[in-house]
């Protein structure tokens, strides 16, 4: 891609653009100081870029650092579970560790993603989203997206929100992530991994006279 049109989209986007060069904080973290990042043609035609440029971000997808495979495990090994140690860091749980979901790479492409929640989404179960033809994003995505825009601008994605993200458990759970921060300060910071449980024969009750 052309350095000149790579320059006018980033105008465009402006700290919601995530390329090759706002990457390499977020890399460099990664132990990534002289990785060099294919970059392919943007896909999306300049009409979308335009119409999406307020409310989304645009970022380059990598599918492995120094060779290894760039995944929400890889992340998580780097960026571990301790808000004192390291800021942004995950929540500490460990279901997911066995899951499929966790080994997921990206593409090398680019992506847009919207940076804030739909409003007429909050509250409603992901089923009856998708039915208006929204398309959730993976998780892996979600993670990549959130790392790396927190080392470029300093900023949390979905502080106090959770995103639906298009993966599920093995038991066909669907996974969202996010909440970086519990707004009842009960909870420890960190980037969360969660499944949404769906009703299924086991779940059942008793009751006491």
């Amino acid at each position: 891609m052309e350095r000149a049109e790579l320059q006018k989209i980033k105008e465009l986007y402006g700290n919601n653009f995530i390329g090759p060069e706002e990457l390499k904080p977020f890399l460099i973290i990664l132990g990534g100081n002289n990785i060099e990042i294919p970059i392919p043609n943007i896909d999306y035609s300049l009409d979308i870029l335009k119409k999406y440029s307020k409310d989304y971000i645009l970022i380059l997808g990598t599918s492995n650092i120094n060779g290894s495979p760039l995944t929400i495990e890889y992340l998580r090994s780097s960026f571990g579970i301790e808000s004192n140690i390291h800021k942004p860091c995950f929540y500490n749980q460990d279901w997911y560790l066995k899951e499929d979901f966790i080994n997921r790479t990206l593409a090398s492409q680019w992506y847009l993603l919207r940076k804030e929640p739909l409003n007429e989404t909050r509250a409603k179960q992901p089923e009856e989203i998708l039915k208006r033809k929204i398309k959730f994003p993976s998780a892996v995505l979600c993670t990549y997206t959130f790392f790396a825009y927190y080392f470029l601008n300093k900023e949390y994605l979905w502080y106090h929100d959770f995103i639906w993200c298009e993966d599920k458990d093995h038991n066909g759970d669907r996974i969202y992530v996010g909440k970086y921060n519990d707004i009842d300060g009960i909870n420890k910071n960190g980037f969360s991994i969660h499944r949404h449980l769906a009703l299924r024969k086991c779940y059942s009750a008793i009751c006491i006279e």
